[in-house]
């Protein structure tokens, strides 16, 4: 039997700025409040990223990868 992510790691999020999946109950980069929605960061570089641009990381426009 497999065992599903959420039972392991608890309740995720997808990360905005890099799409990587991302527990919520202890974020790695913390956490931003944006347009009254909590979002969830992989890294603080990521929530940084997104504080300065957050309509283009929501619009998909731009997207973090390792090593940017």
């Amino acid at each position: 039997m497999r065992i599903p992510l959420l039972d392991k790691f608890g309740p995720t999020a997808t990360d905005p700025a890099c799409h990587m999946t991302v527990n919520i109950k202890n974020p790695p980069g913390g956490t931003f409040v944006y347009d009254g929605l909590t979002y969830y960061f992989c890294s603080p570089g990521c929530n940084h990223a997104f504080q300065k641009e957050p309509q283009i990381y929501l619009s998909d426009q731009k997207r973090l990868t390792m090593g940017e």
